[in-house]
């Protein structure tokens, strides 16, 4: 059963120039009252800007970070209604899984891949974001961990491979009844 909860919006550019990032960073916040949830250069010389707040504030700024990044953007996404884990996960803040017995992981080649195929998997299904890595130390890569029970997880998971491009997938993996130390380490 989807998951549609409304939801904050989330804007994102991936730059390729590094002194343009803080540019565009600068006019995305003083367009209108958004946070700032990445804003750094990241893995293979790019800049990474990742912010969320009211879909109308985000909608303001993304028009305004665009505008002032012009053809430096190599990537971009607009996501109004992004669930809440997402943003949470942005932060850090991830659930901490009660009763579980499957862990999905997604590997996907760039970041706005990744976080519109969370968006979706988290939507499709009742499962828990554990891990979100965007681009630092995997070579520009997206990648994300799911937990839940094993029908959650695998709608999540076949959520999250149809939200994007197939040459954007890298891999959806699914672990079910995973050992004990596993948990540990994976979630």
């Amino acid at each position: 059963m989807p998951l549609d909860l409304p939801g904050p919006a989330l804007g994102l550019f991936e730059l390729e120039s590094l002194a343009r990032g803080p540019v565009v960073a600068d006019a995305v916040l003083k367009q209108a009252a958004v946070r700032i949830a990445l804003a750094e250069a990241v893995t293979p010389g790019k800049y990474l800007l990742v912010f969320s707040g009211p879909v109308a504030e985000v909608e303001e700024s993304f028009a305004a970070g665009a505008e002032v990044g012009g053809s430096r953007i190599i990537d971009r996404l607009l996501l109004p209604h992004v669930h809440e884990a997402v943003v949470s996960g942005l932060d850090g803040r991830f659930v901490r899984p009660g009763p579980f017995d499957a862990i999905g992981l997604v590997e996907l080649h760039t970041v706005a891949a990744a976080i519109r195929a969370a968006d979706v998997a988290l939507k499709r299904a009742l499962v828990g974001l554990t891990a979100l890595q965007l681009a630092r130390g995997i070579g520009g890569k997206g990648t994300f961990t799911l937990c839940g029970v094993q029908h959650d997880v695998e709608a999540a998971l076949e959520g999250a491979a149809a939200a994007v491009e197939p040459t954007l997938l890298v891999a959806t993996e699914l672990i079910q009844r995973p050992h004990p130390e596993l948990r540990g380490r994976v979630i």
